[in-house]
């Protein structure tokens, strides 16, 4: 398909010099087929690979029709997570500067005063995360969504997917019937599909013609690990990478947070100084983290799936499973943080005997096979034990009190909306937590004396193999 330019598709022009402004001259086949749509009025659901321009499809007839005819709050963007929502405010801010644009983000971790103060002042663009714009419209009324002119669902399969459905039915019911409704994804699910049943407006819907989920630009490979010595291989892999691309940046996905924190704890004991993001950070220590690691100050970032959808950050070269997603469509989104807007980049997969058939449903989905990323098994077994010992010390270090004192008071909504008493699930958590917190405590010191021992009579030899070139 011969790609054409943005003035070809009726957007103005002073929208066309912004995007030039930005290095976007040309559009992506998502933009091409629905920009139009959206101007003509019709609701959308489209869906495209990662990095393909799915903010832009949106944001600028979102703006153009915006410029027309400017009042109040125009349109909400809703996106499961805060670093998304940050991300396409940004973007819009970058496009809507010459009219002056007043954007609004409303996510948690953030003061709620601070925010419907915001809201009160008639934001053009609301971009907010379910939940905590469901509390604004459930606690106070000082300001109004019923004149809205466009609805956007940013990851729509992600938030149409059953963990969301309170919050949005919440914002749904001060919504207005006439409105146009933009879904966008990277991936179709049944939810999407049906929507082209129950959306009140003409439906444009767009799926990119291409069988293989992920761009071409991006080489996906796998390293076959035992199960115990995943983090050995993983600290070995991302060591093989750096001799090749010294400044390449990383991105490191685990599957919960407690990994996450621990695994940037002991990575940092060895030589690899990285940040760490993940839902059970403060707001302001998980934006700092995305600053340092966007500014190229910090070359690793680790993260659970709180940074899989949407984040665009050009210089990640890397991304590197340390687990295989249980959900195959969850791949899609993690390896494509990197190979974005042409660019070119590499996915490696750390994969147990355990997690085969995983792997297998994920080269269904994207109809690629992955290829193997050869490691040095004996460069492994010199730094197995350190690597080992260093994660033990990290969870010694970690103040377990204050880390999972979030994580109950999460469990505790969530079990008041289960229906069920959050006493009682307590006391049931902490009597099983009891039983492993002895046994775990008693190898994570006797590794700690281990460590000592090691650093007294190997520290130099280890240092030197694990430290970055850079």
């Amino acid at each position: 398909m011969n790609e054409k330019r943005f003035s070809n598709i009726k957007l103005n022009n002073w929208l066309v010099r912004q995007c030039a402004s930005i290095g976007v001259k040309q559009l992506t086949q998502i933009q091409e087929n629905c920009i139009p749509q959206i101007l003509d009025g019709k609701d959308v659901v489209g869906a495209a690979k990662t990095g393909s321009g799915k903010t832009l499809a949106f944001a600028l007839p979102i703006l153009q029709k915006l410029c027309e005819d400017p009042y109040g709050i125009f349109a909400v963007i809703l996106t499961p997570t805060r670093e998304l929502a940050y991300q396409i405010a940004d973007q819009f801010a970058v496009i809507g500067k010459p009219m002056n644009l007043k954007c609004s983000v409303i996510v948690g971790g953030v003061d709620m005063v601070a925010q419907g103060q915001e809201l009160t002042k008639k934001p053009h663009i609301v971009v907010a995360t379910p939940g905590r714009l469901a509390d604004h419209i459930e606690s106070c009324n000082t300001f109004n969504l019923s004149k809205i002119k466009f609805l956007v669902l940013d990851e729509a399969d992600r938030l149409l997917s059953g963990q969301f459905d309170e919050q949005i039915k919440t914002i749904f019911k001060v919504l207005p019937k006439k409105k146009q409704s933009l879904f966008f994804s990277a991936t179709i699910t049944d939810a999407l599909e049906k929507l082209k049943e129950v959306t009140g407006n003409e439906v444009f819907f767009y799926q990119a013609p291409n069988d293989i989920a992920t761009v071409e630009q991006l080489e996906q490979h796998y390293v076959l690990c035992p199960h115990d010595v995943r983090d050995a291989y993983l600290v070995e892999t991302i060591r093989t990478f750096r001799i090749n691309n010294e400044c390449g940046n990383i991105m490191i996905f685990t599957d919960t947070c407690i990994k996450c924190q621990v695994l940037s704890m002991a990575l940092n004991d060895v030589g690899f100084e990285n940040v760490a993001l993940h839902s059970m950070m403060p707001q302001q220590q998980r934006l700092a983290s995305l600053a340092r690691f966007k500014s190229n100050t910090i070359k690793i970032l680790i993260a659970t799936d709180v940074a899989s959808r949407g984040l665009d950050i050009p210089t990640v070269e890397l991304v590197l499973n340390h687990n295989v997603p249980k959900v195959a469509k969850e791949y899609i989104h993690r390896v494509g943080r990197t190979a974005r807007a042409g660019r070119g980049g590499k996915a490696i997969t750390l994969v147990s005997p355990y997690e085969i058939k995983l792997l297998y449903a994920i080269e269904k989905l994207i109809n690629t096979k992955l290829t193997e990323f050869k490691i040095d098994d004996k460069e492994v077994g010199k730094i197995f034990t350190q690597v080992s010992v260093a994660e033990s010390e990290a969870f010694i270090k970690l103040d377990e009190k204050d880390f999972y004192e979030k994580r109950l008071i999460n469990l505790r909504k969530k079990w008041i909306l289960e229906g069920k008493d959050p006493d009682e699930e307590e006391a049931k958590l902490l009597k099983k937590g009891k039983k492993r917190q002895s046994s775990k405590h008693k190898r994570h010191k006797k590794k700690k004396i281990q460590k000592d021992t090691i650093k007294e009579s190997n520290s130099e030899l280890y240092t030197d193999h694990l430290k970055c070139d850079t």
